[in-house]
């Protein structure tokens, strides 16, 4: 009997491996993004470059953001406690603040000095900016 319980066992296991196997484990109601070879992938270069371009491509395009544009980008993460606007929130506003406010006070926090009640939460966040980075969120926040 136990032996025909471990063929049994053993012939679901492989019925189980087989259709696995054979699946395209594609996630169902989604397009297959796998297939593009021949002609669609011709038509991809044509349409949008190789990899090597498309980095080149979006390298040039962040060279040529101007500062604010770029600090826009990094203000996302401050969006949560300024605003989206730097309206303020958690955090103080800052849509009213001059590039040289925005740039003192990141200093500051980065050399873990406090200027506030909240300057613990905002070593952090400053320490992983770079000197351009401060500068780029400098720019945006005047802009607003």
């Amino acid at each position: 009997m136990k032996a025909l319980i471990n063929i049994a066992l053993v012939a679901i296991v492989a019925v189980v491996i087989f259709v696995i196997a054979r699946s395209t484990l594609e996630i169902q109601d989604r397009p297959q993004v796998n297939n593009c070879v021949g002609e669609c992938y011709t038509a991809y270069l044509a349409e949008n470059g190789t990899i090597v371009e498309q980095a080149r491509a979006a390298l040039e395009a962040a060279s040529a953001a101007s500062p604010a544009d770029l600090g826009k980008a990094l203000f996302v993460t401050c969006a949560a406690c300024h605003g989206a606007g730097g309206e303020g929130s958690i955090g103080p506003q800052l849509n009213a603040r001059d590039a040289a406010f925005v740039t003192d006070a990141l200093s500051t926090y980065k050399s873990n000095v406090a200027r506030g009640p909240q300057s613990a939460m905002m070593f952090a966040v400053a320490a992983a900016l770079s000197d351009a980075d401060i500068a780029n969120l400098a720019a945006f926040v005047e802009s607003l």
